[in-house]
Parts: structure tokens; C-alpha cells; sequence
């Protein structure tokens, strides 16, 4: 997608979690989501990420809760969701026009067909839950918008993924990201499977390829570094400004530290990472030249001598012949008096 420059875009997914900071810092819903989205603009997230519901267009009364109760102890779905749904159309046009002045882009995922339809006038990407992959009609209504998809797989067979992309592709539509993602709150790290990264790249290689992540943050961000290094291109994680708050998805979710973790990890790897083509550095010139071996005398050679092997050996510095040259040597007479552990020179032959 050449919607996203930087490589990883990483997308910090505020959802609803700004409900619980703004009872925390006692401010309204609003300034909480506006306070959020500095705090990851100035931490270095390319990216904020909302929620768009209702509760009574996502979950029926009797869906049960799929997520550890210990940390978030809300047993039904529905009620759960009806606790975060107070936004609407004018509150997230408020925080798009918030995020184009603090210069960070603006997300937020529908879940239902009227979030569809007035997120197209604040949005330049949509993604897709993971949740809605088998919800055809969705999809096809969001790829009629002719807009980028980000399209998150978890808990996917490759059929249910290959039929998302030919309902897209259908509506004229191919600028497609593909997330690997585990569907498990919070995904533990031996449950993480980032090598289906690497398998989403080979098998649907047209397409970029990202990962949302659910584990919970480690210390030096490697689950996010690692998916990186595998080909994740789009990086989304949730996002809060204090990790210690129960309930929803802050236990899970990633920290501005973190997110400060995970670009320095990333600036890190592509100092080291350097040139792909294999050349001498600049940085060698001199090694090059002292660390290497040359053609050497090994006993004292008098002038008119023929040369053999037996009469010389290889040492450093390199700035004499190389022993890639020995042939070039051996058979020569010598025209001076060469004395033992002298550099051979081709001046000093005949």
C-alpha cells in the first residue's frame, strides 16, 4: 500500500480504551482520546486506531465473553460493548480533525454498515476485524468504497482468507493488507505463531503483509521487533497510557514507552542493517590493506635466484602481492638481492 511510507506504519489501537483513562484523570471521553492521540504522535506511532459500534448492531444479548475474565470480568459480550458505544459520527470527526493537526493518522474500525458509511468522509484506509472475515456482505459493502483494506486474519483458515480477497477484489478493489493476528485475549507469546507472518508473505505475496498483536507488551518489545524482521510491514497493537488499568484491553495493550521501545528497536535494525550488496566498506579501506597477507621472503633470496614456493611464505600487511598471485611469482628471477622477511615487490622481479 503506498498509503503507508514508513516501513513498519505502526498503528497505536486506542479502541475505546480512553472510557477508563478519562475516569482515571477525571476529563471527559473526548479530551481522554484527544490526550491519547498526542501522547502517541509524540512517542512515534504513524497511526491511531478507534472502535466504531453500537452494541445492538455487534453483539446479541446473549453473547458470551471470549476474553480472561480475570481482567476483564464482563461475562456478555453485548454488555460490555454497550459500557463503550456513546461515540458516533460527530465525536470521530472531531478526533480525525484532531489527528490531521497533530499530523497522525486517523483509523477506526466499522463494525456495523452505518460506521461504513460516514467513516468514508474521515478515512483514507479501512481495516477489518478480524471478527468480521466471514461477514461477506460487510466486506463487499466496505470494498464498494474503493478505499485501501487492511484486513486482520486471526483465527482464519487460508479458504475464509482467499475468499475475503476475491470478495474485495470483486469490487474493483486490490490494495489489500493482510494481518496475521491471534484471536485470543491476551495471546501468549508461545501462542504468538509469528511465522505465519513469513507464510502470509509467501502464499499471498501480492499484498502487504502486517501483524496485530494481543500479547501483552515484554520488556524490550521483541514480539513487535520479531514480526518485523519476519515481513510485517503494518504493525498494530493496542494502545493505552497506563497498562495497570483493569478491564478491556489495557492489560494487553502497549504503553507510549513502549512504543518508544519499539522505534528505537527499529531505527536500531536499520543502522545495522546496511547495504544488501556484498562490497568492501569504507570503513575497511585500511584493513583491507593491513589485515591481509602479501607475498613474503622466508630466507634470504640473492640476485639471479630463481624463485619457488619453498622460498617464500604470506604475511601481513596486505600491501604487497597478494598470495591470489603466487602464480605470477613463483618461476621469476630475482633481479636484487632480497633479504628474508622482505614484501615481495613486482619491481624486485624479472
Amino acid at each position: 500500500m503506498n498509503i503507508f511510507q514508513n516501513k513498519p506504519f505502526l498503528i497505536a489501537e486506542i479502541g475505546v480504551n480512553y472510557y477508563d483513562i478519562a475516569k482515571k484523570e477525571n476529563i471527559s471521553n473526548m479530551d481522554a482520546a484527544k490526550l491519547m492521540i498526542k501522547e502517541a504522535k509524540i512517542a512515534g506511532a504513524d497511526a491511531v486506531k478507534f472502535q466504531s459500534y453500537k452494541a445492538d448492531t455487534i453483539a446479541s444479548k446473549n453473547s458470551p465473553s471470549y476474553w480472561d475474565t480475570n481482567e476483564e470480568p464482563t461475562t456478555s459480550q453485548y454488555e460490555l460493548f454497550k459500557k463503550f458505544d456513546s461515540f458516533g459520527k460527530e465525536e470521530y470527526i472531531k478526533l480525525a480533525e484532531y489527528c490531521d493537526k497533530m499530523g497522525i493518522m486517523f483509523l477506526s474500525t466499522p463494525f456495523d454498515f452505518d460506521s461504513i458509511d460516514y467513516l468514508d468522509e474521515i478515512m483514507d484506509v479501512y481495516k477489518i476485524s478480524s471478527s468480521d472475515l466471514t461477514n461477506i456482505p460487510f466486506i463487499r459493502a466496505i470494498a464498494k468504497k474503493q478505499k485501501p483494506i487492511i484486513l486482520s486474519t486471526g483465527a482464519s483458515t487460508v479458504e475464509e482468507i482467499e475468499l475475503a480477497i476475491k470478495t474485495i477484489k470483486h469490487e474493483g478493489n486490490d490494495e489489500i493488507g493482510l494481518m496475521h493476528c491471534v484471536l485470543s485475549y491476551p495471546t501468549e507469546y508461545e501462542d504468538s505463531n509469528l511465522l505465519m507472518i513469513k507464510y502470509l508473505k509467501d502464499n499471498f505475496n501480492d499484498y502487504d503483509i502486517g501483524f496485530s498483536d494481543h500479547t501483552k507488551p515484554d520488556d524490550k518489545m521483541l514480539v513487535l521487533t520479531t514480526a518485523y524482521l519476519y515481513g510485517a510491514n503494518i504493525i498494530e497493537k493496542h494502545y493505552t497510557l497506563d497498562k495497570n488499568l483493569r478491564g478491556n484491553d489495557h492489560y494487553h495493550a502497549m504503553d507510549p514507552e513502549d512504543i518508544k521501545k519499539f522505534k528505537d528497536n527499529i531505527n536500531f535494525i536499520k543502522k545495522i542493517n546496511g547495504n544488501y550488496n556484498k562490497i568492501p566498506l569504507n570503513c575497511e579501506k585500511e584493513s583491507r590493506k593491513q589485515a591481509r597477507r602479501s607475498i613474503v621472503a622466508n630466507m634470504d633470496i640473492s640476485i639471479g635466484e630463481i624463485i619457488t614456493e619453498d622460498m617464500l611464505s604470506f604475511k601481513r600487511p596486505g600491501t604487497g602481492i597478494s598470495p591470489i598471485e603466487l602464480d605470477k611469482v613463483i618461476g621469476k628471477t630475482s633481479k636484487i638481492n632480497i633479504k628474508e622477511d622482505e614484501l615481495i615487490d613486482y619491481s624486485m622481479l624479472k
